[in-house]
């Protein structure tokens, strides 16, 4: 090979590697997405916020939680458990994938969220089994459980239901809205994201959301 085709075809490689590059950052880089675009990928926004008033629940640590505890970041958080089959961890691993390339490209967006798992299993979930479940998320991730009355208060102001169901082997499994509720930097019921979850979607709608109100 000599040198001017030696250094055409190093060219023609470098080329190549660029625009790749390019693609993957256009394609993990977040865009700001108005009410509009954000409904079109399935997140749902409340004209006015919820105020949510939430008593007898405790996290993955044990420590008592109130709305107090959601202030101060966009909260991303699912209802579910740590038994749950499919869905749960499905939608738990595309919000641990939206953060990291949040991390990864925007990190002042990645600091401003946090996913959380609220259990509906309250009889299984105590605190230590939703602390190792939601950190083989994500260490930046957390848990929620305590009573099923207080779980049931909660969910039911974020427009989640929940209930045992017989599995016909002497179990049970749990039915459970599947949204991925948005609570905002106040503690408020901002909106929520329908099924299915992508890592895209929560990456854009914490985004769009961040840059509307960056300081919370």
């Amino acid at each position: 090979m000599t040198g001017s085709v030696r250094t055409t075809v190093l060219l023609c490689i470098g080329l190549i590697a660029l625009v790749l590059v390019l693609f993957v950052i256009k394609v993990l880089r977040p865009v700001s997405l108005d009410d509009e675009g954000l409904k079109e990928l399935g997140v749902v926004l409340l004209p006015t916020p919820r105020e949510v008033i939430i008593e007898g629940l405790i996290d993955e640590r044990g420590q008592p939680v109130t709305a107090e505890s959601f202030k101060g970041r966009w909260s991303f958080v699912f209802f579910g458990f740590t038994n749950c089959p499919d869905v749960c961890p499905t939608s738990m691993a595309e919000m641990a994938k939206a953060y990291r390339e949040l991390a990864s490209k925007s990190p002042s967006v990645a600091t401003s969220m946090r996913g959380v798992l609220v259990s509906v299993d309250p009889d299984r979930d105590d605190a230590e089994t939703l602390g190792r479940y939601v950190r083989s998320f994500s260490e930046n991730f957390g848990g929620v459980t305590g009573s099923r009355e207080a779980l049931a208060t909660f969910a039911t102001q974020v427009n989640v239901a929940f209930g045992k169901v017989p599995d016909g082997a002497g179990g049970y499994t749990v039915d459970h809205t599947g949204n991925i509720v948005i609570i905002n930097p106040q503690g408020h019921y901002k909106g929520f994201i329908k099924q299915p979850h992508s890592a895209k979607t929560v990456r854009e709608a914490a985004y769009s959301l961040w840059e509307r109100h960056p300081q919370g």
